[in-house]
C-alpha cells in the first residue's frame, strides 16, 4: 500500500463517521411537529451539555487560519506571533459570560430559534431583519468559500492528489452530514472535531520538538536564523504594537457579533451547562492555540526554506510522521475547516427558510408548512446552497487569506453592536440598529477598499467605533422624535 492511500483512508473514514452520526441526528425528527423539527434542526432543541457547548465553540470558531494560517505567519514572524495568538484564549469565557445566560433566557422568552429571530422580536423591525439576513448569506458564502479551498488545498498537499479530487470528497461529506443531520449532527461533529483537533496539535507539536532538538535547542536555532524571531514585535518589529491592540477587537470582542458564535449560547441545557462550558472551552482554546502556533514557529528551526508559511502545518504533518498517522492527524486542520463551514452553512439555510420564508411568506406560522415538506425544503436548501459554494471552488479565486478576514470583519461590523448593546441597552431600537448596520458594513467595506493609512491599525477598530456611535446616535434620535 503506497504512502498517498496510507493517508487518504483515514480521512475516508473519519469523513464516513461524521455522516453516521448526521444520519443518527436525523432519525430524532422522524415524529417532530413544523415548529419541533424548526428547534431540532436549527437549535438541536436547546439540549447541549457544558462538554458539547464547549466544543462546538471552538470548533466552529477554529478554521482554516487557526489550523494553516496562524501556523504559517507564526513560521514567518516567530514567538511574538505566539504571544499575539494568544488574545484568543478568552474568546469562549467572553461569549458565554457576556452573551450566555442573558442572550439564552431571551431566546425561550420570544422562542427565538436563530439570531435574526433574537433581532426581530428585540427591535420588530422588517428592515433590521432582511438586512441581517442579507449581510449575514453574503458574508458567509464567501468565508465558506475560502475555507472550501483551504480545505481542498491542504488534502491535495499533503495526499498529493488533484486539488478537485479533495473538494469534491471534502465538499461532499461536509455538505452532507449538514444537510441531513442539521444543528444536532453539527454540534456532535464539533465535539469529535475537537478532539481530533486536540489530538492532533500535541502530536504534531511533539513531534516538532523532538526533531528540533527540544525546545532549547528550538530557540537557539530560531535566534540563530533571526534574533527578531524571539522577540516580542519579530523581525523587523513587523508586530506593531497599534496592530496588537486592534487584534483585540478583531479576533477579542469582536467574536461576540460573529453569528455562529451568538447562535450557540442558544443551544444549552442550563446553567450549569454554561458554567461548565466557560471553564472547558477557555482551557481547550488556550491550550489549542498555544500548542499549534509554538509548532509553526518551532517548524522554522527544523524545516527553515519553505517557499511560504501557509505549508508548514502540512509539511510537519507529512515530513514528521508516519503516512497512516499523518493520515489521522491530518484530520485536525480538516476538522477546523469542516467545523467552521458546517455553522456557516446550517446558518445560512435557517436565514432563507425561517428568518425569509417562514417569516414573510407564511407571516411566521411555521405550522402552515407541512413537516415533511419542511424537511425536504430545509436538506435541499442546505444542500443547494454547500453545493453552489463547491461548484464557485473549483476555480479558486486569489487572495484567499484576505477573502477570509473580509467575511469575518463584515461580520462584526454588522451584528456585534445590534446583537450585544441591543442586549444589554434598553433604549437601544430599530433606527439605531439600522443605523449601525449600515454605518459598520459601508465603513468597513470602504476602508478596506481605499485601504489608508492608519499607522497599522486593522479597519475593524474605526469600523467598531462608527458602528457602535451610530447605534447610540441613532436610537436617541428615534428617542427624542417619540417624545416631540
Amino acid at each position: 500500500m503506497n504512502a498517498s492511500t496510507q493517508l487518504i483512508i483515514p480521512l475516508v473514514v473519519y469523513l464516513a463517521a461524521s455522516i453516521g452520526v448526521a444520519l443518527w441526528a436525523r432519525s430524532r425528527t422522524e415524529n417532530a411537529t413544523s415548529q419541533g423539527f424548526i428547534e431540532e434542526y436549527f437549535l438541536g432543541s436547546r439540549s447541549m451539555g457544558g462538554f458539547v457547548l464547549a466544543m462546538t465553540i471552538v470548533a466552529s470558531y477554529a478554521s482554516a487560519s487557526s489550523f494553516v494560517g496562524g501556523p504559517g505567519v507564526a513560521y514567518r514572524l516567530g514567538l511574538s506571533w505566539v504571544l499575539l495568538a494568544m488574545i484568543q484564549v478568552p474568546t469562549v469565557f467572553l461569549t458565554l459570560g457576556i452573551l450566555g445566560k442573558r442572550f439564552a433566557i431571551v431566546a425561550r422568552e420570544t422562542q427565538s430559534v436563530t439570531i435574526t429571530d433574537y433581532l426581530r422580536a428585540r427591535y420588530n423591525s422588517d428592515t433590521v431583519v432582511i438586512l441581517c439576513s442579507l449581510a449575514l448569506i453574503v458574508f458567509f458564502m464567501a468565508a465558506m468559500l475560502a475555507q472550501f479551498i483551504g480545505g481542498a488545498r491542504l488534502f491535495q498537499t499533503v495526499t498529493g492528489y488533484p486539488y478537485v479530487v479533495g473538494l469534491v470528497l471534502f465538499g461532499f461529506s461536509v455538505v452532507l452530514y449538514t444537510a441531513v443531520g442539521g444543528f444536532r449532527a453539527v454540534v456532535m461533529t464539533d465535539a469529535i472535531q475537537g478532539l481530533v483537533m486536540t489530538t492532533a496539535v500535541i502530536v504534531v507539536l511533539l513531534a516538532v520538538i523532538k526533531a528540533g532538538g527540544g525546545v532549547a535547542q528550538c530557540v537557539n536555532t530560531l535566534k540563530g536564523i533571526d534574533p527578531g524571531l524571539i522577540s516580542p514585535t519579530g523581525p523587523n518589529n513587523s508586530v506593531a504594537q497599534p496592530f496588537t491592540l486592534s487584534f483585540w477587537i478583531l479576533v477579542g470582542i469582536g467574536v461576540l457579533g460573529l453569528p455562529q458564535t451568538a447562535q450557540r449560547c442558544m443551544g444549552y441545557r442550563d446553567s450549569k451547562a454554561m458554567h461548565q462550558a466557560m471553564i472547558i472551552g477557555t482551557l481547550l482554546i488556550g491550550f489549542l492555540i498555544l500548542c499549534v502556533h509554538l509548532a509553526g514557529a518551532f517548524g522554522r528551526a527544523v524545516f527553515p526554506d519553505l517557499p511560504a508559511g501557509d505549508l508548514a502545518m502540512p509539511t510537519m504533518i507529512v515530513e514528521l510522521l508516519p503516512p497512516v498517522w499523518a493520515g489521522i492527524f491530518i484530520a485536525g486542520p480538516l476538522a477546523a475547516i469542516m467545523s467552521t463551514v458546517d455553522s456557516m452553512l446550517l446558518l445560512i439555510s435557517a436565514a432563507i427558510i425561517k428568518d425569509l420564508y417562514i417569516q414573510f411568506r407564511l407571516r411566521g406560522d411555521a405550522s402552515a408548512m407541512p413537516v415533511n415538506r419542511l424537511k425536504k425544503a430545509s436538506f435541499f436548501i442546505t444542500a443547494g446552497m454547500g453545493l453552489l459554494i463547491v461548484l464557485a471552488a473549483i476555480q479558486p479565486p486569489d487572495l484567499l487569506v484576505w477573502i477570509n478576514i473580509f467575511a469575518f470583519g463584515g461580520l462584526e461590523a454588522a451584528f456585534l453592536c445590534p446583537i450585544v448593546i441591543g442586549l444589554y441597552w434598553k433604549r437601544g431600537n430599530a433606527t439605531g440598529a439600522v443605523a449601525s448596520i449600515l454605518c459598520g458594513v459601508g465603513t468597513y467595506i470602504a476602508l478596506s477598499i481605499i485601504k489608508p493609512d492608519m499607522g497599522g491599525i486593522h479597519a475593524i477598530v474605526p469600523t467598531t467605533l462608527a458602528s457602535a456611535g451610530t447605534y447610540v446616535v441613532g436610537s436617541l434620535a428615534r428617542v427624542q422624535k417619540v417624545k416631540g
